[in-house]
């Protein structure tokens, strides 16, 4: 089997924290490209726009392994292009971006409410992973796992690329214990302890996942650690990681998570609005570090504001 040579290196910088984006030009066995301009045109006109592609090119901005490419450029399958997206404005999240631990390999950083982990939908910028490459001058971070928008606390960042596969390798094979904390309503009807499992199913484009019939292909155990009237303070210990997990097991139960905009009824606040965070934050990340062999603990300091405790700071 003939292997595929190796990606060449982006003549692109990073911009904002965020990588160019890469398109390797596909075969085109009947010839209907003359040149990559006319591939471009073709295969991103329906996204943004003939007109704009063009004056993409007009401006050089689409880049080949030897520089800015001219509209007239061959096509040659096989072929790499670089160019940089259109950031959209971005309503900049007003909480501050922890880090708990860093050193030559990962770094453990605190994430806040609303700061999504990773670039992707409408959330490009404003992401944990953007962040920490901008304020920390590392270019080449990776995250390890990803931690929903909404939720705060800890993520694993991975410093060089030729380790990421080893962190990333822990949780895939289910060797980080993970502890989550949430505000919930109190239910005395609700036993607790208790070790739930179903089969969580997420389809693309769908905002809410959903439990179905079937073979569980997700596991958490809900503990209650200490009630205050109506509500209650739970541990929340996932097996496994699928999408809203732990939300939407709370919510199986009785006991939505407080302030959750999905579970149990789907709502859309306004971009702006951080006034009344998910209660939940991922609390503990604890694991044997793959290429040392150490034993790694790791806690967030931030809290939950709807369980008043006096350790600062709330979130």
């Amino acid at each position: 089997m003939r292997r595929r040579s190796p990606v060449p290196r982006s003549p692109l910088p990073q911009r904002d924290g965020i990588d160019p984006v890469r398109v390797r030009l596909p075969a085109d066995p009947e010839g209907r490209w003359g040149t990559v301009r006319e591939h471009l045109v073709e295969r991103f006109a329906g996204a943004i726009g003939a007109g704009r592609v063009e004056a993409m090119f007009a401006a050089g901005r689409f880049f080949g392994v030897g520089g800015v490419l001219r509209g007239d450029e061959p096509y040659v399958a096989g072929g790499y292009v670089w160019f940089h997206r259109d950031f959209v404005p971005e309503v900049p999240v007003p909480f501050e971006l922890g880090i708990v631990y860093r050193d030559d390999r990962i770094v453990i950083a605190d994430k806040p409410h609303f700061l999504a982990t990773t670039p992707r939908g409408r959330h490009i910028t404003e992401t944990a992973l953007a962040r920490l490459r901008r304020e920390l001058g590392l270019p080449a971070l990776q995250p390890a796992h990803r931690l929903d928008r909404l939720t705060a606390g800890l993520a694993l960042f991975v410093v060089r690329p030729e380790d990421r596969g080893a962190y990333q390798g822990l949780f895939g094979a289910r060797r980080v214990r993970k502890e989550y904390e949430a505000v919930a309503p109190y239910d005395g009807r609700v036993a607790l302890p208790v070790t739930v499992r179903s089969r969580i199913v997420k389809e693309r484009g769908v905002i809410a996942a959903r439990e179905e019939a079937g073979a569980p292909n997700a596991e958490s155990r809900i503990e209650l650690v200490e009630r205050r009237g109506g509500l209650g303070r739970y541990r929340l210990l996932p097996t496994t990681g699928r999408t809203h997990q732990l939300r939407v097991h709370m919510n199986g139960l009785g006991l939505p998570i407080l302030h959750d905009p999905v579970y149990p009824v789907v709502l859309d606040p306004a971009p702006d609005d951080f006034s009344s965070p998910l209660q939940l934050l991922a609390r503990v990340l604890e694991f044997t570090d793959p290429v040392d062999g150490r034993e790694r603990r790791f806690e967030s300091g931030l809290r939950l504001a709807e369980w008043e405790d006096g350790a600062p700071p709330r979130v």
